[in-house]
């Protein structure tokens, strides 16, 4: 299976508490911080779920 890097490029604040567990659900602890998943259905949820605060790139 492929991967994607996802990075952590807007911040949380103002955002609901749903959205800022994604993150963290996702490994991200701050911002600029990156990182690598296997590109399945339930990663590109989350992904969809908080695409307004990350870039994604596939690897």
């Amino acid at each position: 299976m492929s991967k994607i890097r996802i990075k952590w490029v807007r911040s949380q604040i103002g955002y609901p508490l749903d959205q800022r567990r994604t993150l963290r659900a996702l490994g991200l602890k701050k911002l600029q911080h990156s990182v690598e998943h296997e590109d399945t259905p339930t990663i590109r949820g989350m992904v969809q779920k908080v695409r307004h605060m990350i870039a994604v790139e596939v690897a």
